[in-house]
């Protein structure tokens, strides 16, 4: 019978004990988000953010920029996130409108704030599997928790990883080698995917595209991971991911179902590295 690798009772139990640790501290840690405009998606997110923070007791920031904010403004207000010692996270809500599009924000952000895990120093830390610098980056480190919390052992095991973004596919990769798995790092330009796919003990997606893996990339003896990342829309409009879930669900070891997985751990993930970032600061 097929895993489910659902993310909600993982959740249900871990708030509380962040709860537990936010009301053990000097003061609660503190979140700040920067969201510039009222683009809809990003506004869901950031309030679902700020519901997690509520959860555990962590007091949030949300500080609301205008759409044509000039770019002097808006790097002032990173430079005030950064210099703030009551904020103990922050960053930038994506994505940016156009005239600020070209500025990498996962550079700017102090390394001591970089709950999303994305800039140099955490990027460091990844690559000399040194996790006591930098934070892990959300969606690999919820990811991460799922293997570990449903026993999935990745020693001597052959990933796939499809899809090489700086926030999950590199990550990933590294987050796997490091815990001893043998990687293949596939992407737009990769030939013949399914000679990878088919090989693979555990597969991890990331491409952004609707049901893009159906049942011809895998085997159907119930012995693959599938690990989907991809938040996508069909096309009756509801959220779905990389992989066309009734197809394999029944052939596979375990699955991330679309929503359910991977999403909310990735929000989990940023309240861990929330807490861990005022823990540093306390010196604990």
């Amino acid at each position: 019978m097929t895993n489910l690798l659902l993310a909600k009772p993982l959740i249900e139990d871990t708030l509380p004990k962040l709860k537990d640790l936010c009301s053990q501290m000097s003061s609660p840690p503190k979140m700040r988000v920067i969201l510039v405009g009222e683009n809809q998606a990003s506004v869901t997110y950031v309030k679902h953010k700020e519901k997690q923070c509520e959860k555990i007791g962590a007091l949030f920031d949300l500080v609301k920029l205008p759409l044509d904010i000039s770019r002097d403004d808006f790097l002032q207000e990173i430079e005030k996130l950064n210099s703030d010692n009551s904020i103990h996270g922050g960053f930038v809500q994506l994505p940016l409108p156009k005239h600020l599009s070209d500025i990498d924000t996962t550079e700017l952000i102090a390394p001591e704030k970089d709950v999303d895990g994305f800039g140099v120093e955490s990027f460091i830390g990844l690559i000399k599997n040194n996790y006591e610098r930098g934070f892990i980056p959300c969606t690999p480190k919820g990811i991460m928790t799922l293997f570990e919390t449903e026993n999935i052992d990745l020693t001597g095991k052959k990933a796939t990883v499809i899809g090489r973004s700086l926030i999950v596919g590199k990550p990933m990769a590294l987050l796997l080698q490091n815990a001893g798995a043998t990687v293949t790092m596939c992407h737009s330009r990769t030939r013949n995917l399914k000679e990878h796919t088919l090989s693979a003990d555990i597969i991890i997606s990331a491409v952004g595209k609707t049901k893009f893996l159906n049942a011809d990339y895998f085997q159907k003896d119930q012995s693959q991971v599938l690990i989907d990342v991809g938040m996508n829309r069909d096309e009756e409009n509801k959220l779905c991911g990389d992989i066309d879930f009734e197809s394999v669900k029944d052939n596979v070891k375990a699955i991330t179902p679309v929503p359910g997985g991977v999403g909310p751990m990735t929000v989990l993930s940023l309240m861990e590295n929330l807490v861990l970032a005022k823990q540093r600061q306390e010196g604990k």
